[in-house]
């Protein structure tokens, strides 16, 4: 009996670890906030250089327009699916297009938090200075990059796989998200809409168990055994690389349309 048991025993966590997915290597687990880097942080660089200086833009609001709750069985949840602060993977994206050479982004959503900070400074150099030094005037944006979030779309592909021999089986199951972000470039002297893009990022889960069920001693005694884990990619992640990788089709569009031009190499 003995020696049964520690069969069935091994018999199950090799069949769990024998389908251990390929997901796994592309997410280095225990990272910690100061590792995380941007999802196309070298795409983001590589781009050329903006021939002439840097665009001034402004990015007011970058919200979640789906209305998406967090996927969730028999239940009612009440989370997000998806962040409410995706403007801040907007400027961190815009900030760093061609090794920071491209925009100037000045501060927008919190506009009203430095419009009182700079009437403070005011008013209190007013009443305290004899002769109270102007404050720099504020920079306007030439530009402003609208959007949000507009779509997310739960189980788009789903499926898995299983087998099961004399009560000893494996199991794998697996579903794709969908995130879709959509960017739009506005002229602040015109109101036109000068270039508009939508790009789209799967999320990928994924599922690996194994489980054991035998009666031992003729019968008269039950064996039940689980094993598995679980995958999912974070959506922040998909989020932001969406929202990057739409940040660079509008500056590769823009150049395409003739709204700015790269920067040519000097030949020596």
């Amino acid at each position: 009996m003995n020696h049964k048991f520690v069969t069935i025993i091994s018999s199950v966590f090799l069949l769990a670890g024998c389908a251990t997915p390929a997901i796994k290597a592309n997410y280095p687990m225990g990272a910690s906030a100061v590792e995380q880097t941007s999802p196309s942080i070298d795409l983001l660089l590589n781009v050329p250089e903006l021939d002439g200086e840097k665009m001034t833009i402004g990015v007011y609001s970058f919200t979640d327009k789906t209305g998406q709750r967090k996927p969730a069985d028999n239940v009612a949840s009440l989370s997000s699916a998806v962040t409410q602060g995706s403007e801040a993977w907007v400027i961190d994206a815009l900030m760093k297009v061609g090794d920071c050479t491209w925009f100037q982004v000045v501060e927008r959503s919190g506009m009203d938090n430095l419009i009182k900070e700079r009437q403070l400074i005011r008013n209190t150099r007013q009443n305290y200075d004899n002769e109270p030094e102007p404050l720099t005037p504020m920079l306007f944006a030439g530009l402003l990059l609208e959007g949000g979030i507009v779509g997310y779309d739960s189980n788009v592909v789903t499926g898995g796989t299983g087998a099961r021999y004399f009560g000893i089986g494996a199991s794998e199951k697996y579903r794709v998200d969908t995130v879709t972000v959509a960017l739009r470039l506005v002229s602040v002297n015109t109101g036109k809409v000068l270039l508009t893009v939508a790009t789209e990022k799967t999320i990928a889960s994924q599922r690996v168990g194994g489980d054991v069920f035998k009666f031992l001693d003729m019968g008269t005694k039950a064996l039940e055994i689980e094993n598995g884990f679980s995958i999912n990619e974070p959506v922040n992640y998909a989020v932001r690389e969406a929202i990057e990788a739409g940040v660079i089709e509008l500056v590769y569009e823009g150049e395409r349309k003739g709204l700015w031009s790269y920067k040519k190499e000097e030949i020596e």
